[in-house]
């Protein structure tokens, strides 16, 4: 269930490895979702890159004042050693960390790992009043206690699988079904 109380969808990955997920339509669930969880107080931050898409598009579309905030897990992950430095984009957050309430955005959370190390990397920017996460797909196998506050869909996946939020040059969401 999202935290609309409404079930969120399931969709499973046929034999083939083929998922059928409108990631726009998915978008807009997401869209209707977290403006429950909006005040004008939110700042929307976004986990490099899909979660950073979705808080751009989603300050747009919310019409909400000042600027996104980008944050990026690189710093803080525990695999670090192993996989160095992402060419994805750095943190800006350009607003005050403290005392902000902060609603989390992320295209798929999966093990809760990245979410642990964007909130380590969060709080080496200061001290947030709230931190609320908002996903656009879960896709279940945590290994860390990890939950969203809103989730557009919810995926079942095999472990050999990456499913990854891309953006068109017109800016419209899909996904990607890749081998791990």
């Amino acid at each position: 269930m999202n935290s609309s109380g409404g079930p969120s969808p399931v969709h499973e990955v046929a034999s083939a490895g083929v998922l059928f997920l409108d990631a726009e339509a998915l978008y807009r669930e997401l869209l209707k979702g977290v403006r429950s969880l909006v005040t004008p107080q939110t700042r929307l931050v976004g986990v490099t890159s899909g979660g950073a898409w979705l808080a751009e598009r989603l300050q747009a579309d919310l019409q909400l004042e000042g600027k996104h905030g980008v944050i990026s897990s690189a710093m803080h992950r525990d695999d670090f050693a192993r996989r160095g430095l992402s060419n994805s984009a750095q943190t800006v957050l350009p607003f005050d960390v403290n005392e902000a309430h902060i609603l989390l955005l992320d295209d798929v959370l999966y093990t809760g790992r990245t979410i642990r190390a964007v909130l380590n990397e969060l709080f080496d920017y200061g001290r947030p009043a709230s931190v609320q996460l908002a996903v656009l797909v879960d896709r279940g196998g945590r290994e860390l206690p990890v939950a969203a506050d809103y989730a557009a869909a919810r995926v079942s996946l095999p472990d050999d699988r990456l499913l990854q939020l891309a953006r068109g040059e017109d800016g419209r969401f899909s996904f990607r079904v890749e081998s791990a």
